[in-house]
């Protein structure tokens, strides 16, 4: 496996730079990137309201534009950076993909996919949580504060 240059925290950054895109579009602020070979190959945010699709998640539109740059619907050698902890929905999509790692920031005791357990996802992605923990958490709970 290749030694990565970049660290988690990079591509974290670079997933909340999506979520800030989809908060300045009204949108609940979780954005996503994929990364194969320390490439960023494809990059989402929610669009749920601008597309009018309650599966418009940051993580499906990053698989899509992923899986459409490596002409392939399987991602094991990819890892997605999400803001948020996956709900059940992407967890599903993200275990037909085969993903080979998923990060993600927040979590979400609510509607969160580890909620249910790993098992959901393919046996052979790993995940690491809590990367940027603090600055994707308060990301969320500033974006709900000001729409109350």
């Amino acid at each position: 496996m290749k030694l990565s240059v970049y660290s988690d925290e990079y591509f974290m950054k670079q997933a909340l730079h999506q979520a800030i895109l989809a908060k300045e579009a009204g949108e609940i602020p979780v954005g996503a990137v994929v990364v194969c070979d320390n490439v960023i190959i494809a990059r989402g945010h929610n669009q749920t309201e601008q597309l009018t699709d309650v599966t418009a998640h940051a993580e499906i539109i990053a698989l899509t534009a992923a899986s459409n740059a490596l002409g392939s619907k399987y991602l094991p050698d990819c890892t997605l950076y999400v803001t948020l902890e996956p709900c059940v929905m992407c967890a599903g999509a993200l275990n037909w993909a085969k993903i080979g790692r998923i990060v993600y920031g927040a979590q979400d005791d609510k509607a969160g996919f580890m909620r249910y357990g790993k098992e959901l996802l393919h046996p052979k992605t790993t995940v690491a949580l809590g990367v940027l923990q603090e600055e994707c958490s308060h990301l969320m709970t500033d974006f709900f504060r000001k729409r109350r």
